[in-house]
């Protein structure tokens, strides 16, 4: 196994995860299947008036994948601004009983720590509605160089882009150190608020871009998977567009591959894009050749989307480690 040392930036939120009915979510503003920020108010009161009860679990976009790769056996930490309430200890006690390094945590004692409400459509399609809470308060300042002691890997979540003066903070840093850089480009609304400086960033900063199919699609402005993948891969040495049950395309400088998704029932799609990443760069960062990372990729996410939320049951992990290592050895 390579020496890699990953560590993930980005907003700290514990998630909130309701299964609500269609009805219930077209009275609810904003686009089905996307994420916007609200207030804390408003999260309190769709919370309150959900038809269902409400699971909490630890989340984040980043923070879900870093915690899978963790779970997986490689060395990780998470850089990302909690409370200092109840909340906060229960996201700082998930990641530390997880193996993951939380001494990059930054504390906030003015906001509540973050959450995210995961809405779930019978069709297994999550809505998110996010308030950042203590996560909104991190800032250029709270970033140093530091913080990427020790470091070989920064995965940055893009939702980080909201507050670009972080962002570029965050990918300066961690170039410094000599970090190769990920982007989860994370929503089909940070491509289209942040487009205007979405080819800089990719062309500058970042070595591994990833993409679903509607953020693929909001980038190049086509529904051609291809085309989207080939677009993000004149940027970035390696561009993955994820889409979904249909798979998902990888390019590595020259050479593109198909991946073919695992076939299950889908109970919640919650996550199933950050474990994706998770067991494509585990594969990634051993070594193995593209064909198993994006089938390694494929079987961790559909193995969350069994489950209610981001969490596969710990049973699971050794079980998992062994199939993705099969997985390699059948497809050198």
């Amino acid at each position: 196994m390579n020496t890699v040392h990953i560590i993930g930036i980005g907003s700290p939120l514990v998630d909130c995860l309701a299964h609500v009915s269609d009805d219930f979510l077209d009275n609810i503003p904003g686009a089905k299947g996307g994420m916007e920020l609200i207030e804390h108010k408003t999260i309190d009161a769709i919370i309150n008036s959900c038809e269902n009860d409400v699971v909490h679990a630890s989340g984040g976009s980043a923070a879900n994948t870093v915690l899978g790769l963790s779970k997986l056996g490689l060395d990780c930490s998470f850089l990302g601004k909690i409370g200092t309430d109840k909340l906060g200890e229960f996201y700082t006690h998930t990641f530390s009983g997880s193996g993951v390094n939380v001494d990059k945590f930054k504390y906030c004692d003015s906001s509540p720590t973050g959450r995210c409400l995961s809405m779930i459509t019978p069709d297994s399609e999550r809505t998110c509605r996010t308030y950042l809470g203590a996560a909104m308060n991190l800032s250029p300042n709270d970033i140093d160089e530091h913080d990427f002691n020790g470091c070989s890997h920064a995965h940055v979540e893009g939702y980080l882009l909201f507050n670009r003066d972080l962002t570029f903070r965050v990918l300066e840093c961690a170039k410094n150190k000599g970090c190769t850089i990920s982007l989860d480009l994370a929503s089909f609304e940070v491509v289209n608020g942040n487009r205007d400086i979405l080819d800089g960033i990719l062309k500058d900063y970042i070595d591994y871009v990833f993409a679903n199919d509607d953020e693929s699609k909001a980038f190049c402005g086509s529904d051609d998977l291809i085309q989207g993948v080939s677009e993000l891969g004149d940027y970035c040495e390696l561009a993955v567009v994820k889409a979904g049950a249909e798979g998902s395309i990888i390019k590595h400088k020259d050479t593109v591959i198909k991946i073919e998704a695992d076939k299950v029932k889908a109970v919640d799609t919650t996550g199933a894009g950050d474990l994706w990443l998770a067991g494509f760069l585990y594969g990634f960062f051993n070594g193995w050749a593209l064909k198993p990372c994006g089938l390694a990729g494929s079987r961790l996410g559909a193995e969350v989307v069994q489950q209610t939320g981001t969490s596969i049951p710990d049973i699971e992990w050794d079980f998992l480690k062994e199939e993705l290592h099969s997985l390699k050895l059948q497809h050198k």
